[in-house]
């Protein structure tokens, strides 16, 4: 299983240097877990550089994987991961769903490299 995080997403979407890097995990829906949170974050931000149907396109592509919703346990599981490794709340909230689905967590933000179940991919 696979969570792919907002900027890689987003990366994805404007088909930035690491795009192909992340390909792999977004083009294989069925094996896809995909947070709430990241379409938040996903639609506002292709919302503010693009027009509403481009940013619901991007989200009809993400709501081919199993999209999880945010609940008290989730919640529990990422203040615990945000007080053990200072994450901040969205970061410890999108690692708390990728080990909840023990799936393998895609980005490419630095708050996340070195942590274990995450494939971090430095920003180019």
């Amino acid at each position: 299983m696979n969570v792919v995080d907002s900027s890689a997403w987003l990366e994805y979407f404007g088909d930035g240097p690491n795009a192909t890097e992340f390909a792999q995990a977004i083009e294989a829906p069925e094996e896809l877990v995909v947070p709430t949170l990241t379409v938040f974050e996903v639609f506002k931000r292709t919302r503010q550089i693009a027009d509403e149907a481009s940013a619901l396109d991007a989200i009809a592509v993400m709501l081919q994987g199993e999209v999880v919703d945010l609940n008290s346990a989730l919640s529990l599981d990422a203040a615990r991961i945000s007080l053990e490794t200072g994450l901040a709340m969205a970061d410890s909230i999108i690692l708390a769903t990728a080990r909840s689905r023990e799936a393998l967590l895609w980005t490419q933000d630095a708050h996340f490299e070195g942590l274990p179940g995450v494939e971090f991919r430095p920003k180019r």
